[in-house]
């Protein structure tokens, strides 16, 4: 398996209470601290990063037009629910 290519070093500081949890996570881990960090900057990616990127793009779409106005999605749910009430 090849690796990644890696960026120039970040520096970055923490809180020392985080860098505590990451150091006894690494070392449960008997991994590098940075492997943790990155395993968890990963998983905010994922998860939240996700969300936040996913809210800017739909922002973007409504700003350009693309989209369908609220009010015209609460009638025509109005009109399904009567339907199936029916």
């Amino acid at each position: 398996m090849s690796k990644q290519p890696l960026s120039d070093p970040i520096t970055l500081r923490l809180p020392l209470d985080l860098i505590a949890e990451i150091e006894a996570v690494a070392g449960a881990c008997e991994r590098s601290r940075s492997w943790v960090m990155v395993r968890a900057l990963k998983a905010y990616m994922a998860q939240e990063g996700r969300e936040i990127r996913e809210l800017a793009e739909a922002r973007k779409a409504v700003a350009s037009g693309e989209g369908t106005d609220a009010e015209e999605v609460l009638i025509e749910l109005a009109t399904i629910t009567k339907g199936a009430a029916a």
